[in-house]
Order: C-alpha cells, then structure tokens, then sequence
C-alpha cells in the first residue's frame, strides 16, 4: 500500500520573470534608439511660414544662429569671415550639397544676409532657410 506524503499540485509556469527581461529589453531598445538621431544644428526659435517645403540632398550643412548672434557650423562655433572658406571645403568634390540656415527669429536681418553672402560665394551650393509650420 502507498501513502501519499504531499498532494500533487498541478504544474505552474511563472512568466514574471519572462516579462521583467522583457521590459528590460524593451527599456534598452528605447534608450539607443534616442541616441540615434542625428542633430547638425542648435536649438533656435525658427520663424513661422506656412508655405514652408521640405527639401532634401544629398549632403546637408547646417548653420545656426542663436539669439545672440553666434554662428554655428554644424554645431561648432565659427567667426563670419571664415564661414565661405569652412563651407568651401566641407562641400568639395560633393554634387548637390544643401546649406541650410537655421536663423533665431530674434536674429537681426542685416547679420542673416551677411551669412548668405558668404554662402553664396561658395560655387555650386544650394541655398535654404528653415523655419517652421504654424
């Protein structure tokens, strides 16, 4: 005769833990995917326009200017006198490169011309000012 020391329980599958690999699994996608964006320029106060296009190429270079007028060349400071020559060679033996201006709407009109003049020196470059829907 056999006596029974414990009752049989019925087979169980515990998936806390499954889900806590999970969630840290997902927490590791999310926080790399935020590293992946890629910001060539500062953040500004862009002007409103609603006739504003996207456009696009093959090489972008961006300029920034913040609301105290400091130039920025993707991201690195530059004095004015020397940005055609820092564009000129960025964009050499490129096809189609895009400067793009991201100008405060802060900044003084006389000083984003002043930029422009410098791009437009640069043969071959397309020239955009960036702003923002309303």
């Amino acid at each position: 005769m056999r006596l029974q020391d414990e009752p049989d329980l019925p087979a169980q599958i515990n998936i806390v833990p499954m889900i806590d690999v999970i969630f840290a699994i997902l927490t590791f996608f999310i926080m790399s995917t935020l590293f992946l964006t890629r910001s060539q320029s500062l953040p500004v106060n862009l002007p409103q326009a609603a006739t504003a296009n996207q456009q696009s190429a093959p090489l972008t270079i961006t300029i920034s200017i913040d609301n105290q007028g400091v130039v920025s060349l993707d991201r690195q400071p530059v004095p004015l006198n020397s940005l055609g020559e820092r564009i000129g060679t960025l964009v050499e033996g490129k096809s189609e490169p895009m400067v793009i201006i991201n100008a405060d709407q802060k900044v003084e009109h006389g000083q984003v011309i002043a930029i422009m003049d410098q791009v437009r020196r640069v043969k071959g470059v397309k020239l955009a000012i960036a702003t923002q829907k309303p």
